[in-house]
C-alpha cells in the first residue's frame, strides 16, 4: 500500500523583506529544512511592496540571511535547495487587488500559514483582504507578531478584527520567549519531579526574580520604541509569560487549552497596583551615556529620532504579587532594561532559609538555596546548595548542582523561532497566547502605565553599562534580597 503524500504547505510571510523575516524567520525555516522538518512540498512565499519575482526574492534572502545562519549549518547544497522553496508576490497589503495574485501563487489544496510580520495596524486589513480573496479556510493558520496593541482597547480591537475571519484555534500569537528550550523545560522540571513540586509554593519559596537584560540600545527602532517603552515592549508580554509558567498550577493535561487556562488564572490573580503601590513597588529608568562592552555609547536622549525631552522608560523593575494560596506573601521581582551591563535573561527561585540553623555563626549561612534558570545567552539550570569546604571544621560555601542539559541531550537544540514555526505547521497551540491571556495581561499593565502618567514621574537615569537605577536595588532590599548579579 502506498503511503499518502503529506499535504502541501504554503508559509506566506507578510513583510517578507522586513528585518524580522531575513534575520529570524528565514534562517529558522532553513534550519527546519536542513534537518528534515519541512515536507518536500512546503513553499515559502514572501509578500511585500517590492517589485520582485521569486528569483529576486531568493537572491535577496541569499544576500541578507546567510550571516544569520550558524556557520556550521550553512551547507551550500542544502541552502540552495532551500532557496528553491522561495517565491514572492508583490502587493500592497492594504489594497485588495493584489490578493488574487497571492491566491494564484498558492499550491492547490495547501495548508496555508499566514505570518503577519508587519505593523499590527495592518492586521485587520490583511485579514479582510485574505477573506475577500477566499484564501481563508478551516485548515489555515495566522501568526500574529507583537506588539499586539498599545493598551487593552487596541489589543481588543486587533483581536476582534482578526476573529471576524479566523477561529481562535487558528490564531497563533507568538512570543519567542515561549519557544526557548529552557522555558519549555520548566514545565517538566516543575511537574515531572516529585522533589520540586511540594516545595514550589509559600512558605518554602522566599522570592522569585525574572530578569531580561539587554546590552543593546534602541538602535534604529527609536521611532517605534519611544511610543512603546520597556513596559509594553518586554514586561506586558515576555516577562508576564515567564511569570505564568513559574507560578501556574499543574494543568490537568498538556492540551493547549488546559495549559493556557492555568496561565490565565495567574494573570487574573496578579494584584493590581494603586498609585501608592506604584511609588513603592515600581522603578522606571532611562539610560544615559556610558560604556558597554568596552565601547562608549550614547544616552537614550542622544539617540537618533528620540525627542530631546522624552520620558520613555528603557528600564523597568516591578515587585508583583499573586493573590492566591500558593503564592501568598511571595514577591515576584520583574526587571528588564536596555544598555545593561550584560545580555542576560534568567529566572531565579530563591528558597526560604531553614527555620533554625546550627551554622548561624557563619556569614555563608545566609546564602539561600536557589534554582537558577538561565535563558540567554546560554541555556542552563543550576541548583545552588550549601556544602562543606574541604579541610577541618564545618565552614560552608555555596556550590552548584548543574543540570547539564547539553551533555545529557546531545541532539541539536532548535532555536526559539524554529521551534515555534514547526508548532504552527503542526497545529500545536500550547506555546502561543490565547485571546483572553493577552487581554488579561493588558488589564494588569494598563493601570501601571496610566498611574505613571498620573504621577508624572520621570524615569530615573542610569549609566549605560550598569545594572539600572540604584532604586531597583532598594526595591528588592526591602524583602531582604539582592539581584542575582550582586550575589
Amino acid at each position: 500500500m502506498n503511503a499518502v503524500a503529506p499535504s502541501p504547505i504554503d508559509i506566506i510571510i507578510f513583510g517578507g523583506a522586513g528585518d524580522l523575516s531575513w534575520r529570524k524567520l528565514l534562517p529558522s525555516l532553513y534550519m527546519a529544512h536542513l534537518h528534515g522538518r519541512l515536507v518536500d512540498n512546503c513553499r515559502i512565499v514572501g509578500v511585500g511592496r517590492n517589485d520582485w519575482n521569486g528569483e529576486q526574492y531568493a537572491a535577496f534572502i541569499d544576500k541578507t540571511s546567510r550571516a544569520h545562519v550558524e556557520a556550521s549549518a550553512l551547507q551550500e547544497p542544502a541552502w540552495q535547495n532551500f532557496l528553491r522553496r522561495l517565491d514572492f508576490v508583490s502587493l500592497d497589503a492594504t489594497a485588495g487587488e493584489g490578493y488574487a495574485r497571492l491566491a494564484a501563487a498558492c499550491q492547490p489544496g495547501s495548508t496555508k500559514v499566514f505570518y503577519l510580520a508587519t505593523a499590527p495596524v495592518l492586521f485587520s486589513q490583511i485579514a479582510e483582504n485574505l477573506s475577500r480573496a477566499q484564501l481563508i479556510d478551516g485548515q489555515c493558520r495566522v501568526v500574529l507578531e507583537k506588539p499586539l496593541g498599545h493598551d487593552l482597547p487596541s489589543a481588543q480591537a486587533i483581536n476582534e478584527a482578526v476573529a471576524r475571519h479566523f477561529q481562535e484555534n487558528q490564531i497563533y500569537r507568538i512570543d519567542h520567549y515561549l519557544g526557548k528550550e529552557t522555558v519549555q523545560n520548566l514545565m517538566v522540571l516543575r511537574f515531572g519531579n516529585a522533589i520540586l513540586e511540594p516545595l514550589w509554593r509559600a512558605p518554602y519559596i522566599k522570592s522569585v526574580q525574572i530578569t531580561a537584560a539587554e546590552t543593546v540600545g534602541v538602535g534604529t527602532r527609536a521611532g517605534f520604541y519611544d511610543h512603546t517603552g520597556a513596559m509594553r515592549d518586554m514586561v506586558q508580554n515576555h516577562l508576564l509569560q515567564l511569570l505564568c509558567i513559574v507560578a501556574m498550577e499543574a494543568p490537568i493535561s498538556l492540551d493547549s487549552d488546559d495549559v493556557r487556562n492555568e496561565k490565565l488564572k495567574v494573570l487574573r490573580s496578579l494584584r493590581k497596583l494603586s498609585l501608592a503601590d506604584l511609588q513603592r513597588d515600581t522603578v522606571r529608568g532611562q539610560y544615559t551615556a556610558g560604556v558597554v562592552d568596552g565601547q562608549q555609547v550614547k544616552g537614550y536622549l542622544q539617540e537618533a529620532d528620540v525627542p530631546e525631552c522624552s520620558d520613555t522608560e528603557t528600564f523597568v523593575a516591578i515587585r508583583a504579587q499573586i493573590n492566591n494560596a500558593r503564592w501568598a506573601g511571595v514577591p515576584f521581582f520583574l526587571r528588564t532594561g536596555k544598555r545593561m551591563q550584560k545580555r542576560h535573561s534568567e529566572i531565579i527561585i530563591e528558597f526560604s532559609d531553614p527555620p533554625f540553623s546550627i551554622f548561624a555563626d557563619q556569614p555563608a549561612a545566609s546564602h539561600p538555596n536557589r534554582l537558577i534558570i538561565t535563558l540567554q545567552p546560554e541555556e542552563s539550570v543550576k541548583l545552588q546548595m550549601m556544602a562543606k569546604e574541604p579541610g577541618s571544621g564545618m565552614k560552608m560555601r555555596p556550590v552548584h548542582l548543574n543540570l547539564d542539559l547539553q551533555s545529557a541531550f546531545t541532539e541539536r537544540r532548535a532555536e526559539a523561532y524554529e521551534r515555534l514555526l514547526i508548532d504552527v505547521i503542526k497545529g500545536r497551540l500550547t506555546h502561543f497566547m490565547r485571546r483572553d491571556e493577552l487581554e488579561a495581561a493588558w488589564k494588569w499593565a494598563d493601570p501601571i502605565l496610566e498611574g505613571w502618567k498620573q504621577l508624572a514621574d520621570k524615569p530615573k537615569p542610569y549609566p549605560a553599562g550598569s545594572w539600572g537605577p540604584a532604586a531597583s536595588s532598594a526595591l528588592v532590599a526591602r524583602e531582604d534580597a539582592v539581584w542575582a548579579e550582586a550575589q
